[in-house]
């Protein structure tokens, strides 16, 4: 009897063949600044963990303590018996770091994303989207069947410019942007979105995921950055990048929070965060304002490694951000110098088409406030070395 899964196996082979399959890389450590993957210790730039708090003693010392006093889960989803004390100190706590009336958690950044788009939008809406919005923007714009109108990338007056076309047209508006864009590390044009936003009566939403802990004072994200509090009327954040431990959130007036804890899907039908997990984010934003240190040790070292990189002849495409894409064109040459690097001790992933537009594949790279000047030279030796073996520089 014929496979009907068959051709599955013939564009595994496909990928084989064009070099651009990717075995998963296996941590045999800490998440840290140097990590053991596949029996080999690297300079892991392949983390989102840009402060460090994955190994942080107060958040280790948070994790262990709830556990032994609330043990390893809740047992159900948050809507039945699931909502622990944990879970809304969390909230209470992440709404007043955002200066916003309330939060709820998810379980991940894409389902906070996902979820609260198609819960809040429906067939008779029209969603206004950057043409580069992350893929779980992409996917909540389509599980709400809204209508989906892309603007090019940070392009306000195209934005501006739909709404306009839309002003007689029946149905809510949402105008959606990432803050940090997570492929090219170029920062999101809020000021003028949220102008546009508020001239044409559209709901104003922007996803900070790789803004939260980097960029507005102690980690606050672009609103804090672009001074936009109050004008954002959905703010979505991620747990498991710069916070270090897991989730995703959603920030905004209390009556979004109450409709999302009675519509969006992954609220209501996934089982709620393990006391550890709550309990080690909440310790992260105590790091976050007591240690300030850390953003600037990431900036710091950000600066040194692009300079690193452009002064070797690497373009770094537009980046303004931690995320410093090496981009080399072909998806087969990013995946060639991610081995290159690997074997030379250095983690950076090469990424190509879908996530990227073809053409566009690169090495994307993420410093932590937790690398030493010595590990970035050893990494940008790398990066030379393996550089000038594939012809990327001379």
């Amino acid at each position: 009897m014929a496979n009907p899964l068959s051709y599955l196996t013939a564009q595994l082979q496909e990928w084989r063949q064009e070099g651009t399959y990717q075995r998963l890389r296996v941590l045999e450590s800490e998440a840290a600044a140097e990590s053991r993957f596949d029996g080999r210790q690297v300079i892991n730039l392949a983390s989102n963990n840009y402060l460090g708090l994955t190994t942080h003693p107060k958040l280790r010392e948070a994790a262990l303590a709830a556990v032994r006093e609330f043990g390893v889960g809740s047992g159900a989803v948050r809507t039945i018996s699931g909502t622990m004390r944990l879970h809304l100190e969390l909230e209470e706590r992440i709404a007043r770091f955002k200066n916003v009336e309330a939060c709820v958690v998810f379980q991940s950044g894409f389902a906070a994303n996902a979820g609260t788009v198609s819960a809040i939008l429906g067939p008779d809406d029209h969603i206004i989207s950057d043409e580069l919005n992350h893929a779980s923007i992409i996917d909540g714009c389509r599980l709400s069947r809204a209508k989906i109108h892309v603007f090019p990338h940070k392009d306000v007056n195209a934005a501006e410019n739909i709404l306009e076309g839309l002003h007689e047209a029946a149905g809510r508006k949402l105008l959606i942007s990432d803050g940090v864009f997570s492929m090219d590390g170029d920062i999101g044009p809020l000021p003028g979105l949220a102008e546009a936003a508020e001239k044409h009566g559209a709901i104003m939403m922007v996803d900070d995921a790789h803004a939260s802990g980097v960029l507005g004072r102690n980690g606050r994200g672009t609103i804090d950055h672009f001074g936009l509090h109050g004008r954002v009327h959905v703010q979505v954040g991620t747990l498991s990048k710069a916070i270090g431990v897991l989730g995703g959130y959603v920030c905004g007036s209390r009556d979004l929070i109450e409709f999302l804890y009675h519509r969006a899907r992954p609220f209501l039908f996934s089982t709620s965060h393990p006391p550890a997990v709550a309990a080690a984010c909440l310790a992260a934003f105590d790091v976050l304002e007591q240690e300030p240190e850390r953003i600037q040790a990431l900036w710091d070292n950000t600066r040194y490694f692009k300079e690193g990189l452009t002064g070797s002849g690497f373009d770094t495409g537009v980046s303004e951000t931690p995320i410093t894409p090496v981009i080399v064109g072909e998806a087969k040459l990013a995946h060639d110098l991610s081995k290159a690097l690997f074997e030379q001790g250095v983690l950076a992933t090469g990424i190509g088409f879908p996530t990227v537009p073809k053409g566009k594949a690169r090495v994307r790279t993420i410093v932590a406030a937790t690398h030493t000047r010595p590990e970035l030279d050893r990494a940008l030796e790398a990066f030379r070395s393996a550089g000038k073996k594939l012809g990327l520089i001379q």
